[in-house]
């Protein structure tokens, strides 16, 4: 236990309230650190935060795999799934920030596991966390070299009556894969060296885009589907959620290694189908832990409640415009079109697989297809520019913990190069290491190396639901140093048991209720996922290369774990460990407001004793637009 203290006290943790107070000699003090050249700068507003959060979960899942999803299980249950998934890792994400609210500490993914459960899984899942978000960015950029290489078959035009015979992007498909990956990996850095205040204008704006062309495609969808163009017979109300068609799909098709195929029917197609949809949505939703991961770099924490509004805005935004496009998607394509048919375990998709673009091709619409593909290739692009930000962010907490990096003169000089920033505040030596990882998107320019890089997605979805666990249960083991005092009492109170956090104090920064049930159901949920996340790899002939990559990260995770141990540990004797970890709750971070009706979120009405006022009117559009930005 000697260590415990080095370890958190030094880097990982403790957030001064006169830190957050915006005062004048705090102002002194970033700037003296910024000299320092090794802390980051508080330059994020919440809009910034809410935006870079939501943009950082809306990339080509939503659009391109979403497909797969109705394909695998139909609409319905597409539908469904989204919703299973959503509350999965909403609950994640709110028991993560509720302890990111009361401690806003430098890596809270790292920090909280350090601190709640056993400093060697901080450790482990740190690296792990990195290394998944930097192959969501090599994903994305490959994902926007695979859009551009956007055709349809003229028969399939043909036989749904579409008025033109080519619809295609002829430049794309003559252009090497390589060029876009290489142009979009530097546009990516360069954004990310921009100071943080900048990059989150930069995103505030593409994550405004997004929502705004969201509605639109979801309000689009419900047109089509009312005004049935050109005499198809196939759309219609409802149609494609009714027999031969129907709520779920008949049966899920599979061919791991595209030589032998798999069908399952009823009940266990339902089971497969769902399972597998929900492992491919979960890689889709990694950006949830976005808001946890701003929080050393937001500003006025204690005023504008940034942690509690984003973790809440982001998942009621992703939930719901997710759920909306695959429904009303769903009323103008049939799960079963030969476009959105993929059998292998893990693909990146193209345009012309999306069942958006799809919908316009069935219904006869032109134009838009081209504006659509143009789209998902912004969207994957800002994607990628938030998953170099999340792993720049990621390493440079690691690089201010001392345990996780060897004694030697090279691992300090390490250490110190990824924990420095510049004058602004921006860490570039940890965005310029993550951002040369991210050159695994070149895999994506040849068949074989693609196989390569959905493997590398599949060990990154298995790596983010190890961390998905952990935080869950950091939240469990942080729950024990909390009560329910009364109201008019400080956020922390002695006891004779000792010292707690009150989860009823009136300026307790994010509370929900009955939080501990749901952090244990994303617990549990994701450790579920974990496990099972690989059964296409059992299906005969046996897969070695698939089943790596759906359980590789299990070892991986248990190898960190015992690495940490061996360097501080004097014998080999694992069962001699003990449990490395400070339980710390102290200094932590109240909110200045002290009455929970006039917190941030809440509607506020100025004349309680009529409906409608002036006053209430304007509250009512300010409480709209909390919600809104």
């Amino acid at each position: 236990m000697a260590n415990n203290g080095a370890y958190h006290n030094e880097r990982l943790g403790r957030v001064d309230e006169d830190k957050l107070q915006g005062s004048n000699s705090v102002t002194k003090k970033r700037r003296t650190r910024s000299q320092g050249r090794n802390e980051l700068r508080r330059s994020l507003s919440e809009r910034h935060v809410n935006m870079i959060t939501f943009s950082a979960t809306i990339g080509i899942g939503l659009f391109l795999q979403s497909g797969k999803i109705m394909y695998l299980i139909g609409p319905g249950g597409a539908v469904l799934a989204y919703l299973i998934m959503g509350t999965l890792l909403w609950s994640a994400n709110a028991s993560l920030g509720e302890m990111t609210a009361i401690f806003p500490v430098k890596g809270p993914i790292i920090d909280f596991p350090a601190r709640y459960l056993d400093e060697s899984i901080g450790f482990a899942v740190g690296w792990m966390a990195w290394f998944a978000y930097i192959n969501l960015t090599a994903t994305e950029v490959s994902a926007v070299a695979s859009t551009f290489k956007f055709q349809f078959d003229p028969a399939y035009l043909q036989s749904v009556n579409y008025p033109l015979d080519q619809l295609q992007w002829t430049f794309g498909l003559n252009t090497d894969p390589a060029v876009w990956i290489g142009m979009c990996l530097l546009a990516i850095l360069i954004i990310n060296l921009l100071p943080v205040r900048v990059y989150g204008e930069i995103e505030y704006v593409f994550g405004t885009i997004k929502i705004v062309v969201i509605t639109g495609i979801i309000m689009m969808q419900v047109i089509l589907n009312a005004r049935n163009p050109n005499g198809n017979t196939d759309a219609g109300a409802f149609t494609f959620y009714q027999s031969p068609w129907g709520f779920f799909s008949n049966q899920t098709i599979t061919d791991p290694q595209g030589n032998r195929t798999y069908t399952f029917t009823g009940g266990t197609g339902r089971l497969v189908g769902m399972w597998s949809a929900m492992n491919t949505i979960f890689f889709s939703l990694q950006g949830f832990f976005t808001v946890s991961v701003t929080a050393a770099e937001n500003k006025h924490l204690d005023r504008d409640e940034t942690i509690k509004l984003a973790s809440r805005k982001i998942a009621l935004r992703v939930i719901l415009l997710y759920t909306l496009i695959v429904f009303t998607v769903g009323l103008n394509v049939p799960y079963n079109d030969i476009n959105l048919q993929d059998q292998t375990i893990s693909s990146i998709r193209r345009g012309q697989n999306s069942p958006v673009i799809i919908s316009c091709v069935r219904n006869g619409v032109t134009g838009w297809p081209h504006f659509f593909n143009a789209f998902y290739i912004f969207s994957a692009f800002s994607t990628g520019i938030n998953g170099l930000y999340i792993s720049s962010r990621l390493l440079h907490a690691l690089a201010s913990i001392r345990n996780v990096w060897p004694t030697t003169g090279w691992g300090n000089n390490i250490k110190m190069r990824l924990e420095k920033t510049n004058s602004k505040g921006v860490p570039v030596n940890a965005v310029l290491v993550s951002w040369v990882f991210a050159f695994l998107g070149f895999l994506a320019v040849k068949p074989e190396p693609q196989k390569l890089l959905g493997r590398l997605a599949i060990f990154s979805t298995c790596s983010m639901l190890i961390v998905y666990i952990c935080t869950s249960a950091s939240f469990l083991s942080f729950k024990r140093l909390t009560i329910n005092g009364d109201s008019d009492e400080g956020v922390l109170i002695s006891t004779p048991d000792g010292t707690f956090l009150n989860r009823n104090a009136s300026d307790y920064p994010y509370k929900s209720h009955g939080q501990w049930v749901r952090a244990a159901y994303a617990t549990t949920g994701c450790a579920l996922l974990a496990t099972f996340n690989g059964w296409r790899s059992f299906l005969s002939p046996f897969s070695h290369a698939d089943f790596l990559a759906a359980y590789m990260a299990i070892l991986v995770f248990v190898i960190l774990v015992v690495l940490y141990h061996l360097k501080d540990e004097s014998e080999w004797m694992p069962w001699h460990w003990g449990i490395r970890r400070t339980m710390d709750i102290g200094n932590p971070v109240a909110t200045r407001e002290k009455d929970p009706q006039m917190r941030k979120g809440r509607l506020h009405r100025v004349d309680k004793e009529v409906v409608w006022s002036w006053g209430n009117t304007r509250a009512f559009f300010v409480w709209v637009w909390v919600w809104l930005k």
